[in-house]
């Protein structure tokens, strides 16, 4: 009798552990599902971004073309940061500094962004 219950017991482990390990296997394969899901949105995502950033890197070459503007792609770069810097609040000394030229060069270039800026600011208090 005790023999009896042991191989019943020993029985009922091991459709217990097949009962488990088949549960468990529905659950990864769920959480894969998850992943595969996230992972394609996110590389639609990254494609969408990628067009976008085409799409805008051929309509700077259409408008520089149209305008007549011819700069090196070091003066391009040079341009892109004394903006960036001006438009996170750097004074201009510092960023004369930081890209090693003259303040007057940089108020310079600087002028029609500052210009633009305040009339932005004369027409918000007028109104």
């Amino acid at each position: 009798m005790m023999e009896w219950i042991i191989i019943l017991l020993i029985a009922i482990s091991a459709v217990l552990l097949i009962v488990s390990m088949a549960s468990n296997r529905k659950a990864e394969k769920q959480k894969q599902k998850e992943i595969d899901l996230v992972h394609v949105a996110v590389m639609k995502d990254i494609n969408n971004v990628q067009e976008q950033i085409r799409n805008l890197e051929l309509d700077i070459e259409v408008v520089t073309k149209e305008a007549g503007i011819q700069m090196t792609p070091e003066e391009i770069i040079f341009k892109r940061e004394v903006l960036d810097l001006y438009k996170r609040k750097y004074s201009i000394e510092t960023i004369a500094q930081k890209k090693q030229v003259s303040e007057s060069e940089i108020q310079q270039f600087l002028a029609p962004y500052l210009a633009a800026k305040d009339e932005r600011s004369k027409l918000a208090h007028e109104i």
